[in-house]
């Protein structure tokens, strides 16, 4: 029994079930029925209590982007409802009569999607995902009580894992709020709230299945909750809540051989989420701390030839020149035990937990070297990918014309009736790109470049990287029996 005291209880959501299991074992016989009626009711309550609180807060969201492609059909280039494709060039050639089918004009056309997200901050802050909203042209947010942003501001994306931090104009939002996920443990009851398949204010129910799971590749730092409250395509940036209307991850993805509900689903766990979306905030970018090693997990069969006395911590494969951990003394071989005093279960873990730290944080190891433990001492550097400029990756010459060549070989020579010595084939022309525009078509014979012939891919290379400082180039082009000159200009 429980005694009755002057104060009031307050209780947690996720004791309810228990508590009320409790008193129905107390029942009389007679009572069960109805104890079982009442204890459902009180549960249904707790959901939809959670649920109608927070429902405010989220937010659908969809997006556009326009994109350039070819026309559809035969004829196109390979791709999209190109029924050709899949094959290789040899193959086609033989099948379209020695030329490679005609690459028709390519047109643009909108993409539309669709996700979730949850507002954070009376001032309009969004979290959501970085595939929701992070290559889009236009964002257009939608509220529970009718309201529409159509221009919402991309503050900041993470692709490294899938946060995104979005932003809208306005005061006195809704407001959901951010609960510790660190608490959560399996079997604990949570909600899923989002818009699947443009379905607004959609509420699914489940559990937490997992927690702590990783080598998903959905994202390169991933420390998921994995629950089997449904998450459908659109529920993506959602929030995951507790019964207390607490948000304790974002739904993220799934895994499922349909495309739909399978009963496994992803959640970013909010407290990694929050340090995030503060970075994102702040600065744009989030800034991750790097020791510069690789290392493994320990298992029993390592741990017994390493003479542990359990299977516990990472073991370092691998010790950058001159990174952080070179310069703390860290070698290969070394077992690392604990991060700030804290025990570290797996390599996962303990890379999340030193990314989450900021460069320049000062980080203390006990690692076992030879069956001794030691303490060391290292300074984070800064992990690469946050520091990189945001350039467009090095490209061939070839392809900044928005085009690839290959070389003319006798086979291609007598199939498109073109002299082996002659030139360099088009293989590849880019949609939207500026061979493209001007009409290049796969299969056309390019025989010199700014007045220079050109006998080889290589050739052709190097006279386009001479070009480059004119940002234009001189094309002599051959298609069958005609040519004409293409000046085409660098992307």
């Amino acid at each position: 029994m429980m005694e009755q005291t002057g104060s009031r209880c307050r209780v947690r959501g996720e004791q309810i079930v228990s508590i009320l299991v409790l008193g129905l074992l107390c029942l009389p016989s007679h009572g069960w029925a109805q104890g079982r009626t009442e204890a459902a009711k009180e549960l249904s309550k707790a959901f939809s209590s959670a649920a109608k609180a927070a429902m405010p807060a989220v937010v659908s969201i969809k997006v556009e982007k326009t994109v350039t492609g070819p026309t559809m059909g035969y004829g196109g280039s390979p791709g999209f409802n190109d029924p050709f494709g899949q094959f290789p060039d040899e193959f086609r050639r033989r099948f379209f009569g020695g030329r490679l089918p005609q690459q028709q004009s390519p047109r643009k056309y909108r993409q539309e999607g669709q996700g979730s997200g949850f507002i954070i901050s009376e001032d309009g802050y969004i979290l959501t995902n970085n595939h929701v909203v992070g290559d889009v042209d236009k964002i257009t947010v939608e509220l529970k009580d009718g309201r529409t942003f159509n221009n919402a501001k991309l503050i900041g994306t993470d692709p490294e894992s899938e946060v995104a931090l979005i932003k809208i104009e306005g005061t006195n939002f809704p407001v959901l709020p951010l609960g510790d996920s660190t608490k959560m443990e399996i079997g604990d009851w949570v909600i899923a709230i989002g818009n699947p398949f443009g379905l607004s204010e959609t509420v699914t129910v489940g559990v937490i299945s997992a927690v702590g799971r990783s080598n998903m590749h959905i994202a390169d730092y991933e420390d998921f909750i994995q629950t089997d409250a449904a998450i459908n395509p659109g529920n993506s940036g959602g929030p995951l809540i507790n019964l207390d209307g607490q948000v304790i991850g974002i739904n993220t993805a799934i895994v499922s051989q349909s495309g739909g509900y399978m009963g496994i689903g992803f959640a970013i766990p909010i407290n990694m989420a929050r340090n995030i979306g503060e970075q994102l905030k702040k600065q744009g970018k989030v800034s991750r701390g790097r020791l510069g090693l690789g290392a493994q997990d320990v298992d029993s069969d390592t741990a017994e030839l390493l003479g542990l006395k359990e299977a516990t911590g990472v073991i370092v494969s691998m010790v950058e020149n001159g990174s952080p951990a070179d310069k703390a003394g860290l070698k290969v071989h070394d077992v690392i035990l604990a991060l700030n005093g804290k025990k570290v279960q797996s390599f996962d873990a303990f890379r999340n937990e030193v990314a989450m730290l900021s460069p320049g944080s000062t980080v203390r190891l006990d690692i076992s070297r030879g069956g001794k433990v030691l303490e060391l001492t290292a300074t984070l550097g800064e992990h690469q990918a946050a520091t990189a400029k945001k350039e467009q990756p090095s490209q061939e010459p070839e392809q900044t014309l928005g085009l690839e060549v290959e070389n003319l070989t006798r086979e291609l020579a007598d199939q498109l009736d073109y002299r082996l010595g002659e030139g360099v084939i088009v293989s590849q022309v880019t949609p939207g790109g500026p061979a493209a525009e001007k009409g290049i078509r796969r299969g056309d014979l390019i025989a010199s470049v700014n007045r220079q012939k050109v006998t080889s891919v290589d050739e052709f290379a190097a006279a386009v990287k001479q070009s480059r400082k004119y940002g234009k180039v001189l094309l002599l082009l051959k298609r069958g029996d005609g040519s004409q000159f293409v000046t085409l200009s660098f992307q």
